[in-house]
């Protein structure tokens, strides 16, 4: 059945359901609703509805369904996958005003939440009572919750903590027929039937759209101490990373940033404390925390001791909160700044991190062999590498055979040294043509079955994670 476009009876029965004031058709709009953080890309929905409760997303998502109208959820717009891009028309379906903390159980420790609420407002909101939900992806001030379950974000204390599935136990779920369901239970054990809840994170809104979220939250650890260390070679960064964890130290982020994202990035942060300086060749920032400041003292000495066998230079400890803010401030706005200079293309490799040497050194051959200028940074603890590729003349990875025959091979590369095509930012739209890479016909055939099975008429975030048939 073919999609059907938006007409004035569509509109006239949205502005029913949720009021004329969230119903958007202006041109403004649409096209502000049409992009993300994705390259440059727009594509501006027909209409821009922006509910505020379980119910009325059920309702939309009857009519929606019955109609045969595309829908394509939306958060905070900061995905770098296209996962929110309505590039077949239809629906955008903003989650921003379903934003409340609807309890923080202390007893249990739990969080429940509503998908519109900014990651970084949740944090602090548990902090105060002592408590800590980890995830936090680099756009943490902006990014909403129910955005990082779409996509299982990670980020620094992914290292230690892990990702957004290690925090979600149940979830409130409209499925693309309107019907309303709750995935789990909230309890931290769970071995009851098909484990939907989690097959729901990290499914980039393609299978239901999620209205509340129970997360769980753990006792927020009392100290940390920050360090960064200069390397001359970039390639031994990344053969540090495995010796701190082979030596038994399980840091709670450990982050890569060349130089040549340093910088960069040091010129838009003007405050920047960390010296840039032409023997250095990467920098890594190290993390530790816990309960116990003379156990993480002694603990960041021996990492420090540790690393003196490699090429390294002076260490720089932050010494207060402050000088901690403007290390990670440095760190976070890493891909914001290479992205106004050019570098519009990032890709989201993770790497057993014992590899990350050798994916280093094929990423740099690539721009070699192929004429690009590329800068890399990220989650090293977790062989996660950012790759952010800058080619003249080309803005944009989608729709360009030349890049696309590059990234083939980037891709190739990550799944020969054991890895995937990516750690946190989801497949979305821009790399569903790659999904053959890493999996075979079998496996994208189960994944094309569950979509049917959920979504029949294929009207929720239609076109993305699954390759078309004829590309597979």
């Amino acid at each position: 059945m073919p999609y059907q476009p938006v007409v004035d009876s569509d509109i006239a029965f949205f502005k029913t359901i949720i009021g004329p004031d969230q119903v958007l058709v202006d041109a403004e709009s649409r096209q502000r609703y049409g992009r993300d953080e994705t390259e440059n890309l727009v594509f501006p929905p027909e209409v821009v509805l922006k509910p505020s409760t379980t119910e009325e997303i059920s309702a939309i998502m009857k009519h929606c369904n019955q109609r045969c109208i595309p829908v394509t959820p939306r958060g905070a717009g900061t995905g770098l996958s296209g996962g929110a891009l309505p590039h077949l028309g239809g629906v955008s379906l903003s989650m921003e005003r379903l934003n409340r903390i609807l309890q923080i159980d202390e007893r249990n420790l739990q969080v429940t939440v509503e998908p519109g609420v900014i990651t970084e407002v949740l944090q602090n909101a548990v902090k105060e009572k002592g408590l800590f939900y980890p995830p936090d992806p680099s756009s943490r001030g902006s990014c909403f919750i129910g955005g990082n379950i779409a996509e299982n974000s990670g980020g620094p204390k992914a290292v230690k903590y892990g990702v957004v599935k290690d925090y979600v136990l149940n979830l409130e779920v409209v499925l693309p027929n309107g019907s309303v369901m709750w995935t789990g239970a909230n309890v931290l054990k769970n071995s009851t039937g098909y484990n939907l809840t989690q097959l729901m994170v990290g499914s980039e809104g393609t299978l239901g759209v999620v209205t509340k979220i129970v997360l769980k939250l753990i006792p927020f650890p009392k100290f940390d101490l920050l360090m960064l260390v200069p390397f001359r070679d970039l390639e031994q960064a990344g053969e540090a990373v495995s010796e701190i964890f082979r030596a038994g130290f399980v840091p709670s982020a450990l982050e890569l940033m060349e130089i040549n994202a340093l910088k960069i990035v040091s010129e838009l942060v003007t405050d920047a404390l960390v010296p840039v300086t032409e023997d250095t060749a990467a920098h890594l920032i190290i993390e530790v925390d816990g309960n116990n400041m003379d156990v993480l003292m002694q603990e960041m000495e021996a990492i420090g001791n540790l690393l003196s066998q490699y090429d390294i230079g002076e260490l720089y400890f932050a010494d207060d909160a402050q000088q901690k803010a403007a290390l990670w401030k440095l760190r976070r706005r890493v891909a914001e700044a290479v992205k106004l200079v050019g570098y519009t293309i990032e890709e989201d490799t993770v790497v057993p991190r014992a590899e990350l040497p050798a994916l280093i050194r094929g990423v740099k051959q690539l721009g070699v062999d192929h004429q690009f200028d590329v800068v890399c940074y990220g989650h090293a603890g977790d062989g996660n590498l950012h790759i952010r590729i800058h080619k003249p003349g080309v803005p944009n990875s989608f729709g360009h055979a030349g890049v696309q025959s590059i990234l083939r091979d980037l891709f190739k590369l990550v799944y020969r040294l054991g890895g995937t095509i990516s750690g946190e930012h989801g497949i979305g739209l821009i790399q569903k043509d790659f999904m053959d890479v890493v999996f075979d016909p079998v496996n994208l055939e189960l994944m094309r079955s569950v979509k049917q099975a959920f979504d029949p008429n294929q009207i929720l975030n239609p076109g993305k994670i699954l390759p078309s048939l004829a590309s597979a």
